[in-house]
Order: C-alpha cells, then structure tokens, then sequence
C-alpha cells in the first residue's frame, strides 16, 4: 500500500519536486489527519458512549473517574498508537512488491518514535494525576481521608511520578537508558536538594504526622511560634493550612510540626469532656467557724444536708473524747464557712446534669494562700466539647458560685480599685 503510493508519486514527475519529498509530505499529512481522526472518534464516540454506561450504572466510583476526566485522558492515547503504527512502514526502510528497495530508512522514524515516546509519557502522567485525583474526591469525608494526609501523600506521589517520567523523557531525546540517565543525575543530587528541599522536608513530614497519626484535616492545633490557634483545613506536601478563631488563615511549613511543638486538642474531642479548671478567690479574712445558728440555716440548703449530717456526726464524736475546754475555739472540731462552702461546691456540681461525674477528674479544692486569697478551685469535665456551650455552662457555674458566697460570710477577693479608694477618703472626710 504504501509503496504503491510512492510509485504513483513517482509517475507524477511533479516539476522541481522530488518524488521522496512528496512522498514524506504526504505520509505527515496523512499520519496528522488520521491521528486527529482518531482522536474525534475516541472523543466524540467511544468517550461519549463509555459516559452514558456509567451514568447507568449504580457504583459511585466511576462517577468520580469521569469527573476528574480520567477517561478523557486515556482517549488522548488513540492518536498516539495510530502514529506509532504508521510511523515505520513510511518512514522505514521503504520496498517494492517485488522486493525492490525503493528509500532507505528516513531520520524521520525517529523524530516520530520519539515524538511518540514523549507524549505517551505526557499522557500517563496526566491519566496518574486524574486518578490520583479521582482517588483523593472518593475518599473525601470518609474517615480515612481524617486519619490520613491524603492531599500531602497524593501530591509526594505525583512529585514522585513527574520526576520518574522528567528522566524516561530525558532519556528517549538522548537515546539513552533511563539508569544512565539517573547515574549522570548523580552529580546533580546537591542542586535538586537545594531546589527541592522544602518538598522533601514536607514529604518526610507529612510520613511521620500520618504514621505518627499526629494531625489529620479538622483537627483544633495550637502553636505559639507561629501565632496559631484554630481548625486545621488542610494537610499538604510543603505547608498546612489553619484557620484561626477569628478567620485568618496560617500556613505552617509541614516539617515545622514536627521539629517543633503544637498542642492538639483532638484528644479532648474525642473523649467528650472539656475541662473546667478555674478558681473563685476568697477574702482570707472572712473565713471564720460556723456557730449554730448558721448551722441551722445550712440545713435549709438541700443539697448540704447529706454533707452536714455526716460531718457533724464526726465532730460530734470527736468532740465528746475532748478532754479540753470546748468553750475555747482552739479544743474540739468545728466547721468552717470555707469547709462547708467548699461542700456545696461539690453537692452543687454533683447535681449539675452538664459535669462529668464518673470517668473523668472530678476535683474540688483548696488552693494555697497566697497575695491574691485563697482559692476555692474547680477541676471538673463537662460533658460537651463545643466551645460556645461549655463556655456557657463554666459561666452559669461561677455565677452561681460568685453569687452564693454572702450565704456563707465568705468575700471574694479583689484588688482595690479606683472606687475603693475614692469611698476611703469620702469616709475619712465625713469622720
């Protein structure tokens, strides 16, 4: 067939054209336009009709192929195979039916083997992409993509891909093999460290954050270096993206997370508490013992009643083996407004349907005087982790607590103010 075409060129005598000239001329013109044939069938026909047998079938995966134009890329080969299948009888070694040689092998079989050889290497590395792609939009809010870096694995894998395929290209331009090709790469290993160090760095990273299981996509991180405090949306190959609190957006390099140290609040999530541990100050000059008429109106608070039968049973026992004088506040045991407030505290917390009672750090306690008081501490779990109702529930309990002090002769501490001092002289001037 194609030498007949040559003999017919041949038969032409086309003035001041030569018969290989026309002849080459003509196998491009024709390789170009069936190529592109090939393709427009591919596209228009085959593409179209795989289509509309996955928007009939049930499975979720195909879908995402077609969506990520997975199969249109793999339609963009179908040009190639038809130059690589015409490529040697026109520009090979070129005979006759009766086995006359008619042209020698032309150079322009391996500008199209090359040609061919590049851009098959161009196609596979975009149908990886897309799948990779595909891959990481089927995962997509699926436990797996939390646990996971996906985004910085997939993206180290198409770094991966690109550099494999940047020496396979290398090689088929110098005719060479693609191990020659990386032993002569050898001597640049220092230039591609410097130019890909942050990449490496990242890709390193981003292992040990997923082996480690250090942080995934939603996680709430903290890191003072880098002023951040907020939602991680994002885990890649070079940076991880934060949202902080009040909107801004942070890129931290991902080695940075794992040379340095963050806080990561995951684990309060996941174990469906969040700590209260926040302390009321108490004036150390109005805690005294309690007398009997307080003890009568403690008994009027239900929730102490439980707390004041018991403890005075104690002191009741212990007093009665006092040898001492009880009228001296010194002998014996009494009760003290702090002691019995701190009860309450408890009973109050107790009773609070929004704490945590068995399985988490249920604490309430004495702190050590200090300049600023003595501190009445709560360190309890609520049983929610969002922020909006935990801060809701820490300021109902503190509220309460601020407010019920009077009832037991307690003051809270505070620092003088502007106020106080302006009341001083005012007393001092009516004196």
């Amino acid at each position: 067939m194609i030498s007949r075409l040559y003999l017919f060129l041949d038969g032409l005598e086309v003035p001041g054209v030569s018969t290989e000239l026309m002849f080459y001329a003509s196998c491009v013109l024709g390789i170009i336009l069936l190529a592109a044939f090939a393709g427009w069938v591919a596209k228009a026909w085959v593409l179209r009709g795989l289509r509309s047998i996955v928007k009939k079938t049930k499975f979720k995966w195909d879908d995402v192929l077609v969506e990520n134009r997975v199969l249109g890329r793999i339609s963009h080969i179908a040009p190639a195979l038809v130059v690589d299948y015409l490529a040697e009888p026109c520009f090979g070694q070129l005979i006759a039916e009766d086995g006359q040689p008619l042209l020698p092998e032309s150079w322009l079989l391996g500008v199209f083997e090359t040609f061919v050889s590049l851009y098959l290497v161009v196609i596979i590395l975009m149908i990886f992409d897309a799948v990779l792609n595909a891959i990481g939009r089927s995962v997509e809010g699926r436990a797996l993509s939390k646990r996971l870096p996906l985004r910085g694995i997939t993206q180290a894998l198409k770094l991966v891909a690109n550099c494999v395929g940047i020496v396979y290209m290398i090689s088929f331009c110098f005719g060479k093999s693609p191990v020659a090709v990386l032993s002569g790469l050898g001597a640049m290993t220092a230039v591609l460290m410097l130019i890909f160090k942050d990449s490496l760095l990242g890709l390193v990273a981003g292992f040990q954050l997923s082996l480690n299981n250090m942080i995934v996509k939603g996680d709430w991180i903290e890191m003072a270096k880098h002023g951040v405090d907020g939602e991680v949306l994002d885990v890649n190959l070079n940076t991880v993206r934060v949202q902080n609190w009040d909107k801004t957006i942070t890129a931290i390099p991902t080695y940075d997370l794992v040379t340095g140290s963050f806080k990561n609040w995951r684990g309060m999530s996941e174990s469906g508490g969040r700590r209260i541990k926040r302390s009321v100050n108490i004036d150390m000059r109005s805690i005294k013992f309690v007398d009997e008429q307080q003890i009568e109106k403690f008994r009027s608070i239900r929730i102490l009643q439980p707390y004041l039968n018991r403890k005075l049973a104690e002191v009741k026992s212990h007093n009665e083996n006092e040898k001492g004088d009880l009228s001296v506040l010194a002998n014996g045991r009494r009760l003290t407004n702090i002691g019995t407030f701190r009860a309450y505290c408890i009973a109050y917390l107790q009773n609070n349907p929004a704490i945590h009672k068995v399985g988490m750090t249920f604490l309430v306690r004495q702190l050590p005087p200090g300049p600023e008081g003595i501190g009445i501490e709560l360190y309890v779990f609520t049983k929610t982790t969002a922020w909006v109702d935990y801060e809701d529930i820490q300021a109902d309990i503190f509220d309460h607590l601020l407010a019920i002090l009077p009832e037991f002769g307690l003051a809270p501490f505070q620092n003088l103010t502007g106020q106080d001092v302006v009341g001083a002289i005012r007393n001092l001037s009516i004196s």
